[in-house]
């Protein structure tokens, strides 16, 4: 192990990010508070600015991903669909088997210039938690409660709220709705023999009903569906806190591009497509972990450099004050302001490392609470 990799995985290159990510996010929420006059007044600027303060906050764990840890994702796709990329409004279909699965999948909206207008589905717990929560809200997030009867109403609204949005977006979609473990694969499996549905090795049965409602909410505002699957080489089992300790990954993501004329209107026609998907992504897995790769070329879409310029800039100016805090600390600072400052940085990391470890799959919520199949 190097020196510069032994740094990474100190507690106060931990502590550093932890810092910058969580007081730059709550300088951000601020700012897009501060946003809220302007929406009866112009809501498209409104809905751009807060793109750009979202960015502010996603490019950092895409930096982080990229530049600190030197994951890079191998990207296998028609580079005839490459070119459509980032140019028009997408379903992103991924599959949900790894802790940094949404690390990937932002990598990908980076790519092509879309991750500060991303959406996706989230649990409407999620929308109260500062930095991501809060940020996710005033970037009109889908939220739901997982009770469909509740959520029928508000899922159908923020969808249609989205046909007008001011930038080209990708609505990022888990039909699964939980990651994959073998409890839930088990289970999955005994739904799907009761059904009469094809069994799948390497993923759970797709929830149809939301992705049917989507689609037909997003129709003449979306273009395609992008099928991506993700595995990663020689059986890595990649985590949120091995990135964070500068660990190095290797994913690979395959994407197929699906025009969305393509996909069923009628409800039960298009879950009989979703589950055909499904057992294609299930083969394409299959097939993987024999050869290592996936079909089709490879592309090597350029990595910006606005992710990491925005990091380090963040980084830089909240690191100068707290060097003068800790200064005027050490200069100044009686024992029992040391010790309680000590007690607050050990208190955030402990914060920090407890939502790392909502990421984790053993944290992920349960099989089989709807939308329903």
């Amino acid at each position: 192990m190097g020196l510069v990799q032994w740094l990474k995985g100190t507690f106060l290159c931990h502590l550093i990010i932890c810092y910058g990510f969580l007081v730059s996010g709550l300088l951000v929420n601020l700012l897009q508070i501060c946003t809220l006059p302007l929406w009866p007044i112009n809501k498209q600027l409104a809905r751009r600015i807060n793109c750009k303060l979202g960015y502010s906050i996603t490019s950092q764990s895409v930096a982080l991903l990229e530049w600190w840890s030197g994951t890079e994702v191998t990207f296998y796709t028609d580079p005839e669909n490459c070119q459509l990329y980032g140019k028009e409004n997408a379903i992103v279909v991924l599959n949900h088997n790894f802790e940094i699965d949404f690390l990937c999948g932002w990598t990908f909206c980076d790519r092509f210039g879309v991750l500060g207008a991303s959406k996706c589905l989230a649990k409407k717990e999620l929308s109260y938690l500062p930095v991501i929560g809060w940020m996710w809200y005033f970037l009109e997030m889908v939220f739901i409660k997982r009770k469909w009867e509740e959520d029928e109403r508000s899922f159908v609204q923020s969808l249609q709220n989205l046909r007008d949005y001011p930038k080209k977006f990708w609505f990022l979609l888990h039909c699964e709705g939980t990651r994959f473990t073998e409890e839930k694969h088990r289970i999955s499996m005994e739904v799907a023999e009761k059904k009469g549905l094809p069994k799948l090795k390497h993923h759970l049965l797709p929830r149809t009903k939301g992705f049917w409602v989507a689609v037909q909410n997003l129709r003449g505002t979306v273009a395609a569906v992008y099928c991506c699957t993700l595995n990663f080489r020689n059986n890595e089992t990649p985590t949120l806190l091995g990135v964070i300790n500068g660990k190095k990954y290797h994913p690979d993501l395959y994407i197929r591009r699906i025009p969305l004329e393509s996909v069923p209107e009628d409800e039960a026609e298009c879950s009989v497509w979703l589950h055909k998907l499904y057992q294609e992504k299930d083969q394409f897995q299959e097939d993987y972990s024999q050869t290592g790769c996936f079909p089709g070329p490879v592309i090597t879409p350029p990595r910006g450099p606005w992710a990491l310029i925005n990091w380090l800039g963040w980084t830089c100016l909240l690191l100068y004050p707290l060097c003068l805090l800790l200064v005027q600390l050490v200069n100044y600072g009686s024992i029992l302001t040391i010790l309680a400052t000590v007690a607050f940085c050990s208190a955030v990391s402990v914060g920090v490392r407890w939502m790392i470890g909502q990421t984790e799959i053993k944290r992920s919520s349960s099989y089989g609470v709807p939308l329903n199949n």
